[in-house]
């Protein structure tokens, strides 16, 4: 039986001090790190760019299926594709953890690793954070600093009629892995000597536990002299996304239902659950990857890359925002993907 450090014998200081042990910076921006008061940062020219995002147990995940190491890495991840959505490149996290005694140590370690295999495969920096404690479960609230430049930076709310509506890679299958990790839940619970049989779902399982962000779109876009009119990550649904972008420019949009870049596992297990492969692609959320407008005089550019989709058009606004059936029928699109107080 593996040794077990309750938090108690360490107490805040010495838990922080053994997380960020092995902490090391990558960026020039970072001039002071973890260990003072606060992180001192020197970005010179560039724009910063700043978001936060929380995941509570419970919540946004499930400890009965989701190993420490991968949450770790997701909630790192999730947080540096709100950068990249803004066409710009995180540097520097911080991160705020609220924890029971529940957890160890030992456990906590296994969740930093993941952090920290994130933060190294991307380039980021941890400079700082919190730790406190929880009545129950665990919260992780990461907050992702980044730069940009400042006649690049992308919004959500510049796109413009007649720019080609673009998405990267597929779509769905985060959801599809979420629904067949919930089947066997609900299945261990009924039977705990039952052994899940997960060998034809490696896909689906590794978008919804350990999810990637597009920073290969960024590097794409700066090689090629692209600067996409909106942008968006998509963690709520490609409808949900979508409606926002076309809300916050004040224009409609018009997208093709076959033109869903959908992958075959994907496809393949939603059929499972009976549910079609274009509604998990339109309001299955966490795949984050970006949704994004361009200018079609950028379409020479982007045309005979494999991993860029084009999915419709922007339209003027008194058109509505609408999904087009193979069938040539249309149906208004509405943001039916994820609600945090849905259900409360």
């Amino acid at each position: 039986m593996e040794d077990r450090t309750e938090l108690s014998a360490l107490g805040e200081f010495g838990l922080i001090e053994r997380l960020n042990k092995d902490n090391k910076t990558q960026n020039e921006s970072t001039v002071v790190s973890i260990g003072d008061d606060a992180a001192v940062l020197d970005y010179k020219d560039k724009q910063i760019l700043v978001s936060t995002d929380a995941m509570a147990e419970g919540i946004h995940f499930d400890m009965v299926y989701t190993p420490l190491k991968h949450l770790g890495y997701k909630a790192a991840v999730s947080n540096f594709s709100d950068i990249y959505s803004m066409n710009g490149r995180p540097k520097q996290i911080t991160i705020a953890l609220s924890v029971s005694n529940r957890y160890s140590v030992e456990a906590l370690e296994e969740l930093y690793s993941g952090i920290r295999l994130a933060c190294e495969k991307y380039g980021v920096d941890i400079i700082g954070g919190d730790t406190t404690s929880s009545a129950s479960g665990m919260v992780i609230s990461i907050t992702v600093l980044g730069e940009g430049e400042k006649d690049k930076i992308t919004r959500r709310s510049t796109a413009k009629e007649n720019d080609l509506i673009c998405v990267s890679g597929d779509l769905g299958a985060a959801y599809a892995g979420l629904l067949v990790l919930q089947r066997e839940k609900a299945t261990w619970k009924a039977n705990p000597d039952m052994q899940p049989d997960l060998d034809s779902y490696d896909y689906v399982l590794e978008r919804q536990l350990k999810p990637e962000a597009q920073k290969w779109l960024i590097d794409f876009f700066e090689k090629n002299g692209i600067v996409p009119t909106s942008m968006i990550d998509i963690s709520d649904g490609l409808a949900s996304e979508i409606l926002h972008i076309c809300n916050d420019s004040g224009v409609g949009c018009e997208i093709y239902m076959e033109r869903l870049p959908i992958d075959y596992q994907t496809s393949r297990t939603l059929e499972e659950f009976q549910i079609p492969a274009e509604t998990g692609a339109l309001n299955g959320g966490e795949d984050y990857e970006l949704l994004f407008t361009i200018d079609q005089k950028d379409y020479e550019k982007i045309k005979n890359n494999a991993d860029i989709h084009i999915i419709g058009y922007i339209k003027d606004k008194n058109s509505g925002c609408k999904l087009v059936t193979p069938q040539n029928s249309t149906i208004d699109i509405k943001a039916q993907g994820w609600n945090h107080y849905n259900d409360m």
